[in-house]
């Protein structure tokens, strides 16, 4: 477990920060970055969270604690296997939660507007954060190696909360239908 008795250090006072390395990095350095949007992610789930149903908040709870092991997983930065990371059994089980959940949402015959029910909001914004967080993982790991895995479980997580989105807008059925063209 993780002791933190102060919450302040004054270590970051000059734009740098310490990895789980111990190494001391710029604040715009790519890993940060990518550290950042991991976080920015957690947060906005938490906020969803206020709003869904017991089912959506249960995986919702798992996902957070997920999301710090992919912090946990981006700050040391090398690819030494004795340090968490994120797992295969990880990006399985968000499959397996996009499967089942899949089952009952009425199917789509357009692209679908960020909306419905202030849920199914919640969940779009967050879906839109974990692709922006995404991207910055990508960025960093076109410039170092990184567990693959984290790359699957964002991108899965992206789909996995389009989803719930859509079991909270009433399986699908509240969805707001994006029609092409229809203000010209």
């Amino acid at each position: 477990m993780v002791l933190l008795s102060r919450i302040y250090t004054r270590g970051g006072d000059k734009g740098h920060t310490s990895l789980g390395s111990g190494d001391r990095v710029s604040k715009s350095d790519l890993r940060v970055i990518a550290m950042g949007g991991v976080d920015e992610s957690n947060s906005i789930i938490g906020v969803c969270r206020l709003h869904v149903s017991t089912e959506i908040d249960n995986i919702l709870s798992r996902i957070q604690n997920d999301l710090f092991d992919a912090g946990a997983d981006l700050c040391i930065p090398n690819l030494d296997e004795t340090v968490l990371r994120i797992s295969t059994t990880q990006v399985t089980w968000l499959e397996e939660q996009i499967d089942i959940l899949n089952q009952q949402l009425t199917p789509l015959n357009s692209f679908i507007l960020p909306g419905g029910n202030a849920a199914a909001t919640h969940l779009h914004m967050a879906r839109t954060i974990v692709r922006r967080a995404e991207r910055d993982v990508v960025a960093l790991s076109e410039k170092f190696a990184l567990n693959l895995e984290l790359i699957k479980y964002l991108n899965r997580l992206s789909d996995l909360l389009f989803v719930l989105a859509r079991v909270e807008n009433h399986n699908g059925l509240s969805d707001i239908l994006w029609i092409p063209g229809a203000n010209r």
